[in-house]
């Protein structure tokens, strides 16, 4: 695919997936759309090569399972994660002041929150009904807005602006309830259905993705940390071949953004879970199992730091990645990022094969930067691993930046890592 095919479906894939719940069902319907079986972890699993999907909860995991498969063949696994810094709504949501309607809202992950004022936002998650099943929920179209005080009553804001998460970051979505006006439960209520007995419902910016820049360079978009990953892996796997000396995996897990400690997180037992079926369906020994582990690779993507020009000393003095220069190596001497020599070589590796340069990025020592699920996941399954990820500006903003190239980029490293 070209450049703009990619950016333009990749656009597509976040608009259509504003919680990772949508994220890991859009992967899902895409993948058995391009011929992967659907699984229910409470069903007895096929054993028989093909390719196959499983959701739980907002993360999902495909694979595809080569027909010279053994006990002893190892894994390639992308993983990455749906999850993004936002807002979640709490329950008993309406809040009255001053004749608005408000929600009630509690901070989800590190959002840059001042971003997410005079943003127009859609209400997007999960419902679960009275009869046990779940189905997901959007407003698509904009309904609240979190407002900026005018300066005129704070003539500061510009110069040190303080915001406090519980007062500050209310959205509005209508008139007071009292007065005329819509009450929000009740709204919510109808909205949902009769059967609705419980949700999980998120604030997501309502804007679509656009490519800006003088030669429309960059796209600008919300939720690309880390649904570039995502969109990477989906298309890698897709295109992950059935019949090489390895089983092609593709994992994106829930919650990365809040530590990982869940049922659906990386640090939780889902991709353990899923590997240890596929190997018991290979027949293969405790022993085979760990012979087979030692000889994979992880290979963990999430969005990593481009230079910010207006805050250069931020970054390391000599690594420096730049828009445009290919996907991030991520490196880190205190095991932040997994990445270490034998790793660097198999993804310079998988980047020749695939025709693109990648950028090595390090922490200036005075900040101690993020961490992502590489750690957490190698920890638990003891895979080496390799932590890697398209550069931003702007992260964890509710409007990330990204150059067109570099997410190209991502997808062929990804693909041939994959293959």
């Amino acid at each position: 695919m070209t450049v703009d095919a990619i950016a333009s479906e990749f656009a597509h894939f976040v608009t259509e997936s504003p919680t990772a719940f949508h994220a890991a069902s859009v992967a899902r319907d895409r993948l058995v759309a391009a011929g992967f079986t659907d699984l229910a972890e409470t069903d007895a699993w096929p054993t028989e090569p093909g390719a196959y999907v499983v959701v739980r909860d907002g993360a999902v995991i495909a694979w595809r399972l080569p027909g010279g498969a053994t006990a002893t063949t190892p894994f390639r696994i992308l993983g990455a994660h749906t999850d993004s810094p936002g807002f979640r709504i709490k329950p008993n949501p309406s809040v009255r002041v001053g004749g608005w309607e408000q929600l009630n809202v509690e901070v989800y992950g590190g959002p840059v929150l001042s971003t997410w004022f005079d943003r127009d936002l859609r209400i997007a998650g999960r419902v679960v009904h009275a009869d046990g099943t779940a189905s997901l929920f959007d407003t698509v179209d904009a309904v609240a807005r979190i407002p900026n005080l005018a300066i005129h009553l704070d003539r500061g804001a510009n110069d040190a602006p303080g915001i406090d998460k519980q007062r500050h970051t209310l959205p509005i979505v209508g008139t007071d309830g009292t007065t005329g006006g819509t009450d929000v439960e009740a709204w919510l209520r109808s909205r949902l259905g009769e059967t609705a007995v419980a949700w999980d419902l998120f604030l997501a910016d309502s804007q679509a993705p656009s490519r800006i820049g003088i030669d429309r360079a960059f796209l600008a978009s919300g939720r690309m940390d880390n649904l570039t990953s995502v969109h990477a892996g989906l298309r890698g796997i897709v295109e992950a071949p059935g019949d090489g000396d390895h089983i092609p995996v593709f994992a994106a897990f829930d919650h990365e953004e809040i530590g990982s400690s869940s049922p659906s997180g990386a640090g939780g037992p889902f991709l353990e879970d899923v590997l240890a079926r596929v190997q018991e369906g290979l027949g293969a020994s405790r022993s085979e199992s760990a012979r087979a582990f030692r000889a994979s690779w992880l290979l963990s993507s999430d969005a990593g730091h481009l230079v910010h020009p207006n805050f250069s000393e931020k970054h390391d003095p000599t690594n420096r990645p730049r828009p445009g220069g290919g996907p991030l190596l991520k490196i880190s001497a205190n095991q932040r990022y997994m990445t270490e020599a034998k790793g660097t070589a198999v993804f310079a590796a998988a980047c020749e094969s695939a025709g693109v340069a990648f950028q090595p990025f390090v922490n200036v020592n005075t900040i101690p930067g993020g961490s992502t699920i590489g750690p957490i996941a190698a920890t638990r399954l003891g895979i080496p691993t390799i932590d890697i990820g398209v550069g931003l500006l702007s992260m964890h903003s509710v409007r990330e930046l990204v150059h067109v190239d570099d997410l190209a980029d991502l997808h062929g490293a990804v693909a041939a890592f994959l293959a």
